[in-house]
C-alpha cells in the first residue's frame, strides 16, 4: 500500500505550515494510522532554511502536548509537485505562488488547507508572525481542527 503523501505549506516555514506538520503527525499517532502517511512542511520562500518553528509555535504546541523540534524549516521545490499528493497551502497568497509554479497535471493537488474545513468560515490560516500570543493559539486551533477535516476526507 503506497503511502498518501501531505506537504503543508506557508510562507517561511517556521509559523503555520510546521504548526501543521506537528498536528497532523500527532493525530496521526493517536489514530494508529502513522504507517499510511508522509508528512513534512515546506515555505514559499527561503527566509528561515534549516531553522526550527518559531519559539511561540513550539511553546504553544508544547502546551497542547505536541512536539515540534524535530521541524527544520525549508523552501518548497518544484519537485514537490511530483512527490506529494496533497500540497496545502495556508492561505491565498501562498496558494497562487504554488498554483502559479504548478504543472497542469499537478494543479488537483494543490488547495487551501481550510477548504476541508468550511465549518470555519474562513479560507486562510493567519500568519501569527507580528502579533502576540493570541495569535498562535488561533493558528492552533484552526489547523487542529482543519487537520480532523482533512484526515476524515483521505482516509479509507
Amino acid at each position: 500500500m503506497s503511502k498518501i503523501k501531505v506537504l503543508f505549506v506557508c510562507m517561511g516555514n517556521i509559523c503555520r505550515s510546521p504548526t501543521a506538520e506537528g498536528v497532523f503527525v500527532q493525530l496521526l499517532k493517536d489514530k494508529g494510522t502513522t504507517d499510511r502517511f508522509q508528512i513534512d512542511s515546506a515555505g514559499t520562500h527561503a527566509y528561515h532554511i534549516g531553522k526550527q518553528p518559531d519559539s511561540r509555535s513550539q511553546e504553544t504546541a508544547r502546551q497542547r502536548g505536541i512536539d515540534l523540534s524535530f521541524i527544520r524549516a525549508r523552501q518548497f521545490n518544484n519537485s514537490d509537485f511530483d512527490n506529494f499528493d496533497h500540497i496545502l497551502a495556508m492561505d491565498e497568497d501562498n496558494l497562487t505562488i504554488l498554483k502559479n509554479a504548478c504543472p497542469p497535471e499537478h494543479q488537483h493537488k494543490v488547495k487551501l488547507f481550510l477548504e476541508y474545513a468550511p465549518h470555519l468560515g474562513r479560507s486562510d490560516v493567519p500568519d501569527p508572525y507580528y502579533g502576540g500570543q493570541d495569535g498562535f493559539n488561533h493558528v492552533f486551533d484552526l489547523v487542529t481542527d482543519a487537520s480532523e477535516s482533512f484526515y476524515n476526507s483521505v482516509i479509507k
